[in-house]
């Protein structure tokens, strides 16, 4: 018999997590205002592991994406900018 995973998050919290991730994440229309503002992608970056993690996301890729918002935070990496520019 297999085990079903227990969902320890309300759908309500997936939802906000989503309109949250939906609103901060950087689009084609904001790109270039926000692209090196490292407060604003290290943002992005932490409410995407919060949505990974709500949403059962593998433990690795959450991970991951929290050690890319610290690079970020510690201006250890920035943006090169566009090659169009």
């Amino acid at each position: 018999m297999l085990k079903r995973k227990k969902y320890i998050w309300p759908e309500k919290v997936k939802l906000l997590a989503k309109d949250l991730h939906k609103e901060i994440s950087l689009n084609n229309y904001n790109w270039h205002e926000f692209r090196g503002d490292k407060h604003r992608r290290s943002a992005e970056l932490i409410v995407s592991a919060i949505t990974q993690l709500i949403n059962n996301g593998e433990e690795s890729e959450i991970e991951d994406l929290l050690n890319q918002a610290i690079l970020w935070i510690r201006e250890d990496i920035k943006d090169t900018g566009c090659k169009n520019h």
